[in-house]
This record gives C-alpha cells, sequence and structure tokens, in this order.
C-alpha cells in the first residue's frame, strides 16, 4: 500500500477583523465637532505599512448617524493608534482644551467634554 500524502498549505495566519466606534455625537449635537472633517482627516492619515493614503480594502471608515464614526480594519490596527489620532484631530481644531478621549468598552471611543466646576457659585452661597 502506498503512503498517502497529507497536504500541507501554510496559512498566513488567521484573518483579523476588528471593529471600532468613535463616538462623537455629544460634541457634535452642540456644534462644536465635524464629523464629517474627522472622517475625512482620519482617511488621510491612518498609516499602512508606513504610508499614509493606502488604505484600499483593508480599512473602512464610515459615518453612522448621530455623530458616530466606525472603522472596520481587516488588518492590524491598535485602538490607541485611532485614540492618538483623535487626540491630534483635536488639537488641530483647537477643541483639545475642552474634549477628551476616553475609552467607554472595547474598541468604543467616546469624546467626552472636560468636567468644569465653577468655584465661583461656591464662594457666593457663603
Amino acid at each position: 500500500m502506498a503512503p498517502v500524502a497529507k497536504k500541507t498549505t501554510k496559512a498566513k495566519g488567521p484573518k483579523v477583523t476588528k471593529k471600532f466606534v468613535i463616538n462623537a455625537s455629544q460634541p457634535a449635537s452642540d456644534k462644536i465637532f465635524d464629523v464629517s472633517a474627522f472622517e475625512k482627516f482620519l482617511n488621510e492619515k491612518i498609516k499602512i505599512e508606513g504610508r499614509t493614503g493606502n488604505l484600499g480594502e483593508t480599512i473602512k471608515i464610515s459615518q453612522t448617524g448621530d455623530g458616530k464614526i466606525e472603522i472596520v480594519a481587516h488588518n492590524e490596527l491598535s485602538g490607541r493608534y485611532l485614540k492618538y489620532l483623535t487626540k491630534k484631530f483635536l488639537k488641530k481644531m483647537q477643541l483639545r482644551d475642552w474634549l477628551r478621549v476616553v475609552s467607554t468598552s472595547k474598541g468604543v471611543y467616546e469624546l467626552k467634554f472636560f468636567n468644569v466646576v465653577n468655584d465661583n457659585e461656591e464662594e457666593d452661597d457663603e
């Protein structure tokens, strides 16, 4: 009896698909944050293999209603990198003093206002 040849296929590794959501609904409803400009910024600035503007089919960026941006990546993309780019956009638009990026759950980031407490109201009570 002849030996049976086994099929050996080398896999490139499991196909990784990650989904990220950046929720900017709170500042967008107050008309201080432009979601479409942020989406354009992400399209221009996300680097793949060391080059910007190289998204192709690997990363899809779409705007889902009421100020949310959804990023679906079919390659390695870290949430920290998206947080970094979001902070960079806020700095560019001079909104970094009022907004911060907070991770609410895995793969979900939210833009929130800093909590500013008025000390003047407390002084008036005395």
